[in-house]
């Protein structure tokens, strides 16, 4: 596996489709890009950005977002998350993201997300 380091990028995309506007998310009352749905693709993109860089039975958490959603998307449009690496502190990662859609920024923020051990986070399930 490579190295970990700030600076590296991960990207998501989606189509704004009805499945994913705030009427259907039950996120408002409105035929257009849910907040929720940006959410997770600013996860996936933080998540591209990682990758290559976790060692096998590793993952990752999100377990922080300060995001504000600034701008609608219309059905048709097509929403790019960017996510950069910002901090590194020990296992908690903090990310810049961004999304877009083809006419301007919709959204932003900050994103943290914690690496883990993908069976000792499971069993955790099962000490419940």
């Amino acid at each position: 596996m490579l190295t970990l380091k700030t600076g590296i990028k991960g990207q998501a995309q989606v189509k704004v489709v009805e499945e994913n506007t705030a009427k259907i998310m039950k996120s408002g009352a409105l035929p257009v890009f849910a907040t929720p749905a940006m959410v997770a693709l600013m996860e996936e993109a933080s998540c591209m950005a990682l990758k290559d860089y976790l060692e096998e039975g590793e993952g990752t958490v999100g377990i922080k977002l300060d995001i504000s959603h600034i701008a609608p998307t219309a059905l048709d449009d097509v929403v790019i998350a960017i996510a950069t690496l910002d901090k590194i502190e020990g296992r908690k990662l903090t990310f810049i993201v961004e999304a877009k859609d083809t006419h301007k920024v919709i959204g932003k923020g900050i994103h943290e997300r914690f690496i883990i051990n993908n069976e000792k986070f499971m069993n955790k399930l099962q000490k419940n």
